[in-house]
């Protein structure tokens, strides 16, 4: 039995995120349905993390195993055939046979997220549900300045979902930067770590807005983790503007 492992591209807007759910449409059981009309086969595709609704990833990846050896190119097409026939917003960009010991989740060692912020006066259109649309302009040196407050191993149950799962708080968070990129002026703030808790980015983001916006500084932040109480956390900022990277093996 051949295990493939998948690079996948999703929109996540109209999805109720990666998870499987019997009663709503998800990035991993669409894909599922996909294999089963490809191949005929009731699959598990496992991904190497869980995006919430809305998120979207450029460069999620899975596994998957399957009953017959067949031509990772005839993988890849079928399947995205099969997506496109389906009206999926999801695309497999590679398929590749990988040794019956990998595993999408545990064998990461770091996965990298982007979160996108455009600040204009007028609604977005052409970007609308690909990022956070903030009216007035922000200090991005000052949000990376705080951002510079986090990296590090620590204990982050201030920016931690209160129905997280993971067994701890505690992480170690390579990357936090935040730059202004391309034309229309995108503040983008990129995170990298071997894992994240839920709502980890999102509540990264909502707090650096509020630096960004003057109504905190960098001190405030570092209190803030240091508080580890949720209630000392910024707003969370909404899922359109959160974007799964890539993973490192």
């Amino acid at each position: 039995m051949p295990r493939y492992r998948l690079t996948v591209e999703y929109a996540g807007t109209g999805y109720v995120g990666w998870q499987r759910q019997d009663d709503a449409e998800s990035v991993q059981g669409t894909i599922e349905a996909a294999f089963k009309r490809f191949c005929g086969e009731d699959v598990a595709v496992h991904g190497s993390g869980r995006t919430d609704a809305g998120v979207h990833a450029l460069g999620q990846v899975a596994h998957v195993d399957v009953d017959r050896d067949w031509p990772t190119y005839k993988v890849r097409d079928a399947v995205n055939a099969h997506l496109q026939s389906m009206g999926a917003r999801i695309a497999i960009l590679d398929a590749s046979v990988v040794a019956p010991d990998f595993d999408a989740r545990f064998s990461a060692l770091r996965r990298h997220y982007l979160y996108r912020i455009i600040t204009r006066w007028t609604p977005l259109v052409l970007e609308r549900e690909r990022a956070w649309w903030v009216k007035r302009p922000l200090d991005a040196a000052a949000m990376h300045e705080a951002a510079q407050r986090l990296v590090g191993h620590h204990d982050f149950s201030t920016f931690r979902s209160t129905s997280c799962q993971s067994r701890s708080p505690v992480k170690t968070l390579d990357r936090l930067d935040v730059s202004v990129c391309g034309h229309d002026g995108a503040i983008e703030i990129r995170a990298s770590a071997r894992s994240f808790l839920h709502n980890q980015i999102r509540s990264f983001a909502g707090t650096l807005k509020m630096v960004g916006d003057g109504k905190w500084t960098p001190d405030d932040v570092a209190v803030a983790l240091e508080a580890r109480d949720r209630k000392r956390c910024g707003p969370v900022a909404p899922p359109q503007g959160l974007y799964f990277l890539s993973v490192d093996y």
